[in-house]
């Protein structure tokens, strides 16, 4: 596909994701949550943001900062509506999902600086947003995970101060070992993810001057530190060992991370509620996470 055809791509997926018609498998946001939909200005630069807020609510709310997958190529905020509205009405939390720029046109590190940039500035400005500064978390899923955990590292260096980390499926290695992982062959089926197209994201955001390491937090050397990290992955997905590897490595490094595999799930499906039956426990244990490190002072 040339690059014009890839965002012409996205951009009728993202149309489709819209559709009244798509809730039946996208899921229906929370009737107890109000969507919004925001813009957020940074250097040289203005992103959408779509805030979900619990309709009741009388004093600042931890913040949980989301990222869409995609492979930096494609998606929208709107397909994480069922999982974020939730979480918003129920943690309850102010959810913002950031509407990153994506690939070809904006390669890789700049999704990565919109979401870390989009953390400090709703954190400067938090009472504008009626947010609590000291109770933040990051959320992504897919390539929106590696992106939740990239910001988790700059954080740990540059601050804002994290109290968790929700990583969904996440792509943690975007080296030239991205599909040398066991999953990767016994999932190669996988209808909603390929290895092809796992190719095509990373020939497609990764341009030849940035050094693969320095976008893949799997391949970090010091990942000491870290706010408490809850990784989801999925039995059938072909980047289920990018997640427990991950894992593995932030245990070694003294990290609190917890790692759950949901049988029977496919890559992206807490996006597809509405096809697979394990989102709902999935999302389950992610509100009782976040609920437990977000709400912990009581």
């Amino acid at each position: 596909m040339t690059e014009e055809q890839v965002i012409a791509a996205g951009e009728k997926a993202n149309r489709a994701a819209l559709s009244r018609a798509a809730r039946i498998v996208t899921g229906r946001p929370d009737r107890h949550a109000r969507i919004e939909e925001a813009t957020i200005e940074l250097p040289g630069r203005r992103l959408m943001l779509r805030v979900h807020r619990p309709k009741k609510a009388d004093r600042r709310l931890p913040l949980v900062v989301s990222f869409h997958g995609g492979g930096f190529i494609g998606g929208t905020a709107a397909q994480n509506d069922w999982l974020n509205s939730h979480l918003a009405a129920r943690c309850p939390a102010v959810v913002v999902s950031v509407e990153y720029r994506l690939a070809p046109r904006h390669p890789l590190p700049r999704p990565i600086e919109d979401g870390y940039d989009t953390l400090v500035r709703l954190v400067e400005d938090a009472p504008g947003w009626g947010v609590d500064p000291s109770a933040v978390a990051v959320l992504g899923e897919s390539a929106g995970g590696m992106i939740a955990a990239l910001v988790a590292l700059r954080a740990r260096e540059d601050g804002p101060p994290l109290r968790a980390q929700v990583l969904n499926y996440p792509t943690t290695d975007w080296t030239e070992t991205l599909t040398d992982y066991p999953s990767v062959a016994e999932n190669a089926d996988n209808p909603t993810l390929s290895p092809s197209r796992l190719r095509v994201s990373r020939r497609l955001s990764l341009p030849s001057t940035l050094d693969p390491h320095s976008v893949s937090p799997v391949k970090f050397e010091n990942l000491g530190g870290l706010p408490p990290a809850l990784v989801v992955t999925a039995a059938l997905d072909p980047v289920a060992d990018h997640g427990r590897r991950y894992v593995e490595r932030l245990r070694e490094a003294g990290t609190d991370a917890r790692l759950t595999c949901y049988p029977k799930a496919t890559h992206a499906f807490l996006s597809i509620p509405g096809l697979v039956p394990a989102a709902r426990p999935a999302r389950r244990e992610i509100l009782d996470f976040l609920r437990g490190h977000l709400h912990r002072a009581g």
